[in-house]
């Protein structure tokens, strides 16, 4: 019978157990990597950025439905994920910002729209004028001509009226229906943005009320087609979630594609 602890037989085992070590090692590598990444990925969708994706027009003509963007949530302070419960504020929103937050009426959703109303401010439309503390928001129409024929992406304007918007604002996106909109630039007492008004829809709705301690006012940009606090109420401090910072990606609905151009572009 042969010698089971041969110099052959000793050599081939060594070379076994170094391999399955090896191998042993590789595996263990790479499910600590793994595990790293999950733990990094937890950490800073839960603390710091979540990606967020626009699922309606109601924020037309700032955000569009194909809009991947990343969310600050850092912007208001730490708040235990999966909960209402915050540890810490760092900070409260600013008006005519755009905020992400809990749905008040369906928790299990997350809304987009623009601060309107802050705590304590009274807030009033009255013939489509919007008053806050009895300032009228003023608003300046921005003709567009058409489609952009070098870019079928965008909207095309007169020179002078792109000259007046403000360098964040680079061009109106195309959206289909377009031309049933006024596109405006509303002044929200030194916050500049784009909104629009329905030409076929308006909505002729008046309210006038103050906002409660420890909530908020917001209203979306596609002013006549949004279901916001003018619909079911205001938004609670608690249900915030972040501040919209940027476009990541841009997936083209209405004309397929990609929207290159729109990728990191500031949300103001």
């Amino acid at each position: 019978m042969p010698d089971p602890l041969n110099k052959d037989g000793l050599h081939k085992l060594t070379r076994d157990l170094n391999s399955s070590a090896k191998k042993k090692g590789v595996v263990r590598e790479y499910v600590e990597a793994l595990l790293v990444a999950v733990l990094l990925a937890f950490v800073i969708r839960s603390f710091l950025i979540e990606p967020y994706k626009i699922p309606s027009k109601s924020m037309v003509p700032t955000l569009l439905v194909g809009d991947h963007i990343f969310v600050n949530k850092l912007a208001y302070g730490w708040r235990i994920p999966g909960t209402k419960k915050w540890l810490t504020y760092f900070g409260e929103p600013t008006r005519g910002e755009v905020m992400v937050f809990i749905y008040p009426e369906d928790e299990k959703l997350d809304f987009i729209k623009r601060v309107v109303g802050l705590p304590g401010d009274h807030i009033r439309m009255t013939d489509n004028k919007l008053y806050i503390n009895d300032v009228e928001i003023t608003n300046q129409d921005i003709e567009v001509v058409g489609i952009n024929p070098q870019d079928k992406r965008n909207l095309l304007l007169p020179e002078a009226k792109a000259s007046e918007l403000p360098k964040d604002i680079k061009g109106i996106p195309f959206f289909r229906g377009y031309s049933n909109y006024q596109i405006k630039l509303e002044d929200m007492i030194g916050s500049k943005h784009l909104m629009q008004r329905s030409k076929l829809l308006p909505n002729n709705d008046s309210f006038d009320l103050t906002v409660p301690a420890d909530t908020y006012f917001v209203m979306g940009d596609n002013r006549d087609q949004s279901a916001d606090s003018r619909v079911w109420g205001f938004v609670p401090r608690k249900n915030l979630k972040g501040r919209a910072i940027f476009i990541w990606l841009s997936l083209d609905s209405d004309l397929g594609g990609v929207r290159f151009k729109r990728f990191g572009k500031k949300i103001i």
